[in-house]
């Protein structure tokens, strides 16, 4: 480990530790899916649907990055929240 990352593991709030960068994008791409939900929500006027393609486009690319890191558990269960987002974005999209 580099004497910057001792640093960075020292920091208050990481107590020693530093969670793994899976563990970090795997709720990187939950938060980017709700905000595509968020993105989606209301009436057609309310919506933002560029945002919610761009935030579903993101969370797609990070997935494709660490989806070799994870169990399959972790995949599947990824892959199932993005199809659902999808679908949800193809159905707004057509409304």
């Amino acid at each position: 480990m580099s004497s910057q990352a001792a640093q960075d593991a020292q920091a208050p709030g990481f107590e020693g530790h530093v969670p793994p960068v899976a563990a970090i994008v795997e709720e990187i791409i939950g938060s980017l899916a709700l905000a595509a939900h968020a993105y989606m929500g209301g009436t057609p006027e309310q919506s933002d649907l560029a945002s919610a393609e761009i935030a579903i486009d993101i969370a797609s690319l990070a997935f494709e990055r660490i989806k070799e890191r994870l169990s399959a558990d972790e995949r599947l269960a990824i892959t199932q929240l993005l199809t659902e987002t999808r679908l949800a974005f193809v159905r707004r999209r057509e409304s």
